[in-house]
């Protein structure tokens, strides 16, 4: 239940998104992952995802992995339920039919208890809020019952009621004993919610507690546009 990444570096065409990434994140921790637009923060998602292949350095995820993207694609207007598209994580879980079992039931009941959306259960998908339709798929990553937890910008657009029921989900999974990242620009939620911060600008800039790396040096490293490349 760990993520670590040694000398990783991606690279789309003659455009560098990761150079030489070194980082180890352990289980029990909510782990942060601050960066401006274009640092890698998206691109090293997909690393661990799979989605993209490094063209050096070695990626090691231990345990099951659930990913809530920062925007699904999803046809909004379709007739499905926050119910069924919770139930979606529960699919590997489930045989060839996919038909749901009493213990995939009882996880999708927990994940919409956890995100209190228990009461919107059967409404349909696109008559949510923003906030609400980001819980959907929070939950749908809980239901999933996955070891480690990946989550893209969660705050993005979402209430302020969304946020705290979000911070105390991440909190619970991660005293649970999941390994928990999360890619975020709101820095204030950082020093309360993480345990470790990992400033990017296509290289680690600065790893560790957040009351250590979170200083006005490194901030200005991470959130300055890079020298384009030689």
């Amino acid at each position: 239940m760990t993520i670590t990444l040694r000398d990783v570096s991606v690279s789309y065409g003659t455009v560098r998104a990761l150079e030489d990434v070194s980082l180890h994140l352990e289980a029990g921790s909510v782990h942060g992952l601050v960066g401006m637009n274009g640092s890698g923060k998206s691109t090293l998602f997909s690393t661990l995802t799979g989605g993209v292949r490094p063209d050096r350095g070695t990626v090691s995820v231990t345990g099951s992995t659930a990913y809530v993207p920062q925007s699904e694609k999803v046809d909004w207007t379709f007739p499905v339920s926050v119910r069924d598209v919770v139930t979606t994580g529960r699919y590997g879980h489930m045989g060839l039919l996919k038909r749901p079992r009493e213990d995939d039931r009882r996880a999708v009941d927990d994940a919409l208890v956890r995100t209190d959306l228990t009461a919107l259960a059967d409404r349909q998908i696109g008559q949510l809020s923003g906030g609400q339709k980001k819980r959907v798929f929070v939950a749908r990553g809980l239901a999933q019952d996955a070891t480690v937890v990946l989550l893209d910008e969660p705050f993005a657009g979402v209430d302020t009621v969304s946020q705290s029921t979000i911070s105390t989900l991440l909190r619970t999974m991660a005293d649970d004993g999941r390994c928990v990242l999360i890619s975020t620009h709101d820095l204030g939620s950082v020093p309360e919610l993480c345990d470790t911060v990992t400033m990017l600008q296509r290289t680690v800039v600065a790893h560790g507690a957040p009351s250590e790396v979170l200083t006005t040096d490194n901030l200005l490293t991470t959130f300055s546009t890079p020298a384009p490349e030689a």
